[in-house]
């Protein structure tokens, strides 16, 4: 239930609705508007007396949600929402680069790697230091040291950090290094996690689960909200099909529909959803053409012999060309 306050609703009268809708054991979360208040109502039971709420002095009008998840959604919160890491904007008129190795190896690789990112345009730096990997006998990441390095990184470019987060006990470490949480697709659905990063009120970037549909996507988003953590970036990064020649497929529909749907802006990984360097740079004009607010690529020095992912990992020169042609595609669609 969407609560609308009158233009003129004094603090006391938006406090009285509050305290009213507590009072049903409900939870309520303000979003102040230019021109009003509105206020959302969430939780496990429903608003058992409506006329309570709307006979207060300054409530307007009271509005169903129609969509289960509430805070994510277009209909609560019908402007783009615009998410701040350091000097980066998400959902702002720029197109958002993140580059970066799939896993930190060495600081020589990761220093590189930072400096090429930044040298050809690229405003954030991505790189793994615990990696969730399907078989237990691959690299699984350098931890702690692997942290200390993007910092490191960070320091030497000025690019904030994106790394991905596992566990919830992992937080308070990776928050002292980086400016932004990754939630990989594995872990869309890990609930524990999810509310963890949502007390955190961290920025996290929420990757869409492999076979995840896009309400599920957005009812995981849903749980970091409720806990007043409106700092989510969503990101599609392909999805398992029946199809074999890449490794997922991308869902390029997913960016416009997100878009509809969703205030939260929306990236879009081409790296994991081709698994093929050859197929990022297509896919990521798609990407800029359908709308994403950004895209998250891997980069690294010597894709032969990464430790992870290197055959979807771009050559610096790659990664410059891709710069080049998302500038163009982005004043194109009337972006930057």
């Amino acid at each position: 239930m969407i609560v609308t306050m009158s233009t003129n609703a004094t603090q006391a009268q938006i406090s009285a609705v509050v305290e009213e809708i507590e009072h049903q054991s409900l939870t309520a979360h303000l979003i102040r508007g230019t021109e009003r208040t509105v206020i959302v109502i969430v939780g496990q039971g429903k608003l058992e007396s409506q006329d309570a709420v709307r006979g207060l002095p300054g409530v307007q009008n009271l509005t169903p949600i129609t969509h289960p998840y509430k805070l994510a959604s277009r209909q609560v919160h019908p402007q783009d929402s615009q998410v701040q890491v350091g000097d980066v904007q998400f959902g702002g008129p720029d197109i958002v680069l993140i580059g970066g190795p799939c896993s930190v190896e060495s600081r020589k690789q990761l220093i590189e790697t930072a400096k090429a990112i930044r040298d050809a345009g690229g405003q954030m730096l991505r790189g793994g230091a615990f990696k969730p990997r399907s078989s237990p006998y691959s690299f699984q990441g350098m931890g702690e040291a692997g942290l200390e390095l993007l910092a490191e990184a960070r320091e030497a470019t000025g690019l904030p950090i994106v790394t991905e987060v596992m566990a919830p006990e992992q937080i308070p470490l990776i928050m002292r290094y980086a400016d932004m949480f990754q939630i990989g697709a594995r872990n869309m659905q890990n609930y524990n996690l999810l509310h963890a990063v949502g007390e955190s009120q961290f920025p996290v970037l929420l990757k869409r689960g492999m076979s995840a549909t896009i309400d599920e996507l957005l009812m995981s988003a849903e749980y970091i909200l409720s806990h007043g953590n409106r700092r989510v970036v969503l990101c599609e990064r392909g999805i398992r099909t029946y199809e074999t020649t890449t490794r997922n497929t991308t869902d390029i529909n997913a960016v416009p529909v997100l878009k509809t749907l969703t205030h939260l802006p929306v990236m879009l990984d081409p790296s994991h959803s081709t698994g093929q360097r050859n197929y990022v740079i297509p896919i990521s004009r798609a990407a800029i053409a359908a709308g994403a607010d950004g895209l998250i690529i891997e980069v690294h020095p010597d894709p032969d012999h990464a430790l992870s992912d290197g055959g979807q990992s771009l050559r610096f020169d790659q990664f410059a060309e891709l710069v080049q042609q998302t500038r163009k595609l982005a004043a194109a669609v009337g972006r930057s």
